[in-house]
């Protein structure tokens, strides 16, 4: 439980961040758009990938905290055993999942875009660390849904 609470701050303390800078950065656009008469170019991109990273970091992190959105008509017919082992039948499947869509489809995307030598238009940085967070992602909340399964933190 120790490295899971740690975790926690500590991707709450990084989406507190990303946040933090994207409000700065479009309260910047803002600025430069409409009182210096010249919108900064970088912004709008920037604003574009932190959004990515808080909102792809942001469903690991509810996931983590179990506040994402469940339809829970079946589980609630079945009695408290039926209703464990659903659970954890669901856990393996999304672990399944991020395995593959996240982990393994993310590490190809992120490997494809940094072998093709991809940068974004105006900050001129490589689109693989932009899509690096998808690994990331899937990896935090696959540590998430196994941490539930080994703690019985499954209801």
């Amino acid at each position: 439980m120790e490295l899971r609470n740690k975790i926690d701050k500590i991707l709450g303390h990084t989406l507190s961040i990303i946040m933090g800078i994207m409000v700065l950065n479009v309260l910047w656009q803002v600025f430069t758009r409409f009182v210096v008469g010249t919108p900064s170019s970088f912004t709008d991109e920037l604003a574009r990938y932190l959004m990515i990273w808080v909102g792809v970091l942001g469903a690991a992190y509810i996931s983590g905290r179990k506040m994402h959105v469940a339809i829970d008509l079946f589980p609630t017919k079945l009695n408290k055993d039926g209703q464990v082992k659903l659970k954890i039948f669901v856990n393996i499947l999304i672990i399944v999942f991020c395995l593959g869509a996240f982990v393994v489809g993310g590490l190809r995307l992120v490997y494809i875009t940094y072998s093709l030598e991809q940068y974004s238009p105006a900050l001129q940085i490589p689109l693989a660390l932009v899509y690096l967070v998808i690994p990331i992602s899937g990896l935090l909340i696959i540590f998430y849904k196994i941490s539930d399964i080994i703690n019985k933190q499954v209801l």
